[in-house]
């Protein structure tokens, strides 16, 4: 089965839905995670399972694309693929650390996307320029602060997101607006624990649509793709124990596992579990 002709209508009809869709207010642009996952289950003997990268709407947790990857270390050849089957004009697009070269962000300035990317030790130079801005005080640029606070499972969690336009005509990062840190502080209630967390990152979005409060709810919102997808096809519907291997079917399955998430949650299911339960009670009602 050639698994790219299974899929691209599969992938039109999730894009054209997505699209069709209002978008969250807090969010008013199109939003998209792109992120990857390992199918366990599909490990041969002597050989890595079948690891896919997949663009995953914010809002409605519906994956648009999917792309089987040799392996991790590869994720960035296949989201230059992944950005062939999308349209990526006035869209954005959230990624880690790992899909985070000058090329991709090129990239999406040429297709007229925007873009937040996280900034690890694979741009250490570029993440090392970060830094150093944030550990000055602002010097005639805008910095702006938003923060939350969180209280739930035994924990206190606190986040802020603060913005700086410091490096802007000083570094040559294709369509660089700013650049942004995120800090995280967790204590546990239980033990007094505490946890801090600092990363940096860069946006193509200009401060009057890339503010502090955005920035922290698109970065909190790309993690939708474990919770809204990865979690769901696992826990509901066993994905990592399915123990398929052969060919292509691996992604085969995984892509109608997402369709079928997809259906629920056009139906209007948040609990896709509750929905596969019902459905399967009433097979009239589905």
């Amino acid at each position: 089965m050639n698994r790219d002709e299974f899929e691209a209508p599969l992938g039109a009809w999730a894009d054209s839905g997505v699209a069709s869709l209002p978008a969250a207010p807090e969010t008013p642009a199109v939003a998209m995670a792109l992120d990857g996952t390992t199918l366990r289950g599909s490990k041969k003997p002597g050989a890595p399972g079948t690891h896919l990268l997949s663009a995953l709407a914010h809002h409605v947790g519906v994956t648009r694309a999917q792309h089987a990857v040799d392996d991790t270390t590869k994720e960035i050849t296949a989201g230059e693929t992944l950005w062939g089957q999308l349209v990526l004009e006035g869209r954005m697009v959230t990624m880690d650390a790992l899909l985070t070269p000058r090329h991709v962000a090129q990239t999406m300035v040429d297709k007229g996307g925007d873009s937040v990317m996280i900034v690890k030790d694979n741009q250490p130079q570029l993440r090392a320029d970060i830094a150093l801005v944030f550990a000055l005080p602002p010097a005639g640029d805008r910095q702006e602060t938003a923060r939350t606070v969180d209280i739930g499972h035994g924990r206190i969690e606190q986040r802020h997101s603060t913005t700086r336009e410091a490096l802007v005509g000083d570094s040559d990062w294709p369509g660089l607006a700013q650049v942004f840190e995120l800090g995280r502080h967790v204590i546990t209630q239980k033990t007094t624990e505490e946890r801090v967390e600092v990363v940096y990152g860069v946006t193509s979005l200009h401060p009057e649509r890339g503010t502090p409060e955005r920035l922290l709810d698109l970065v909190r919102s790309h993690w939708q793709s474990e919770n809204k997808s990865h979690g769901v096809r696992d826990v509901t519907f066993d994905e990592d124990r399915s123990q398929v291997r052969g060919g292509n079917i691996p992604q085969v399955m995984a892509a109608l596992r997402n369709t079928t998430i997809g259906l629920l949650r056009w139906a209007g299911s948040s609990n896709i579990a509750a929905a596969c339960r019902r459905f399967a009670a009433q097979p009239d009602l589905a």
